[in-house]
């Protein structure tokens, strides 16, 4: 065991300190910084580009159905990399590299190029291609690693307390920064607003990748992989974990059904609850910072009790219930109540019936989905687990990116439901902004995509879970007979 000896206990359990499991949630952090950016593009492609609305949402979903797809390679390669300096760390730094000079390329040299629609739409799509592979590259080593990190049941959860508290953070701080880019030029259609995005974003993005990279260090090594023993993997076996493995089948539904929902909630419906119904942008900013405080200490109270104490599959249903409740009467308040009371007549914030309502929903719906959302990262190591227990093949790299592809393929729609939905009500060449005015379609469409969906994807959970095998017993009974099976191949 070496000088990782103390971290391990009885059963084969190996732990890891509580600042390394912290650390390495960054790089999940450090991945959604560009995705939070992403979710601007399609005003960069209205108005540098030159393409239609829907053409822009379709964009979106065509990159993430090549995410989806490059996905199983790049976890093949992962699972047979296991070099000087481990089977992870190298993909987390080539990934970040990647991202960072291929943004910097889609936003600062497409608009430079001939005014020709084809030309530069062709040109972005092979850029944005390139793009997706170092996303890929970094995004498979948040799952891929949970494995090594830790398999201490009550350990692997608390990946999800960070995770949660981060992005809680991560998406406030940047709503406020994206709410006073858009009042700052007054419109998401100005180089400025992307410049200022990419700078932002690389430079946090890449002190959260080197902050990873060392927290992981110690446990990226062999003798944390899986059984102990080297086991020839194919691509053929991708085949075999799809058809038998029920864990991560149940997860897949029930995850990709949760992003689809979410995600459909983009950028632009945002802007049309703040600035169009509520008639004032800047109020993203201030109630999402109300939000995020009280949201982050619900979700680490309920994953920190629930998931250690009930298991992950128990803590997943009760954070799935929890958001039904929560997004129903989220819709039914904006459907029926006074947005625009939120504002009193100097232009902040006004704490009457929609403003206290709103805020304590927007709390109960942020820690029940930081439960049910963020649990998912260490419950693919649990089915990787199982599938060691079932196979004795160690494939973190096939288990992460198989659930990634089929979570991409399917969540890639929902910017092109939302521009769908957008261009029916009338908007086909541009994008709702903060100067559109009011009408009860915009309405409609915003409550849908903010919250009707969403319940949606939750009710999704519920029969997912239903056929979800890995209780917290379950678990318990996996990872003896893991113990055993390494017990067996040291001593050979």
């Amino acid at each position: 065991m070496g000088k990782n000896s103390k971290y391990y206990g009885e059963n084969g359990i190996h732990r890891v300190p509580l600042w390394r499991i912290g650390g390495f949630a960054l790089n999940n952090t450090a991945t959604n910084l560009y995705l939070f950016m992403m979710n601007y593009v399609a005003y960069y492609l209205t108005g540098f580009v030159g393409v239609a609305v829907v053409t822009a949402s379709s964009f979106a979903m065509m990159m993430r159905i090549w995410d989806g797809v490059t996905d199983p390679f790049i976890g093949y390669v992962v699972d047979k990399t296991n070099g000087k300096f481990g089977k992870n760390r190298p993909f987390m730094i080539i990934g970040n590299v990647i991202l960072a000079v291929m943004s910097f390329i889609l936003f600062h040299v497409t608009h430079l190029l001939p005014e020709n629609v084809a030309v530069r739409y062709a040109f972005f799509i092979i850029c944005a291609a390139i793009y997706y592979i170092g996303y890929t590259f970094q995004c498979v080593v948040t799952k891929s690693a949970q494995t090594c990190l830790t398999n201490d049941p009550k350990q692997r959860p608390l990946f999800s307390v960070f995770d949660a508290v981060y992005n809680t953070i991560l998406f406030t701080v940047m709503a406020i920064f994206g709410a006073n880019l858009g009042a700052k030029y007054g419109t998401y259609e100005d180089l400025g607003v992307f410049h200022e995005l990419w700078l932002l974003v690389v430079i946090t993005s890449a002190i959260f990748t080197l902050i990873a990279v060392i927290s992981i260090a110690p446990k990226d090594r062999a003798e944390f992989f899986g059984t102990g023993e080297v086991v020839r993997v194919r691509l053929r076996d991708y085949w075999d974990t799809i058809k038998n493995n029920r864990a991560i089948q149940m997860l897949i539904v029930s995850a990709s059904t949760d992003k689809l929902a979410t995600s459909a909630k983009t950028s632009t419906v945002t802007v049309v609850l703040f600035a169009v119904l509520a008639g004032n942008i800047k109020l993203q900013g201030s109630l999402t910072g109300l939000v995020s405080i009280p949201t982050v200490f619900l979700c680490i109270f309920a994953i920190s009790t629930l998931a250690t104490k009930l298991g992950m599959r128990k803590a997943m249903l009760i954070g799935s219930i929890g958001g039904i409740v929560a997004n129903a009467l989220l819709a039914l308040l904006w459907m029926f109540g006074d947005p625009t009371t939120m504002s009193n007549a100097e232009g902040g914030l006004n704490w009457g019936f929609f403003t206290i309502a709103y805020v304590l929903l927007s709390v109960a719906f942020g820690g029940f989905q930081g439960i049910s959302g963020n649990i998912v990262i260490p419950m693919t190591a649990d089915c990787a687990d199982y599938e060691v227990y079932r196979t004795k093949r160690y494939v973190p790299g096939m288990m992460g990116t198989l659930f990634s592809f089929v979570d991409k393929v399917i969540s890639s729609f929902a910017p092109m439901i939302a521009g769908l939905m957008f261009a029916a009500i009338g908007f086909k060449d541009k994008m709702p902004d903060v100067g559109t005015p009011y009408s009860d379609e915009l309405k409609y469409v915003a409550i849908f995509l903010s919250y009707g969906i969403v319940i949606i994807g939750l009710i999704c959970n519920l029969v997912a879970l239903k056929f979800y095998p890995l209780t917290k017993e379950k678990m318990a009974e996996i990872q003896a007979e893991i113990a055993r099976i390494k017990a067996e191949n040291t001593a050979k």
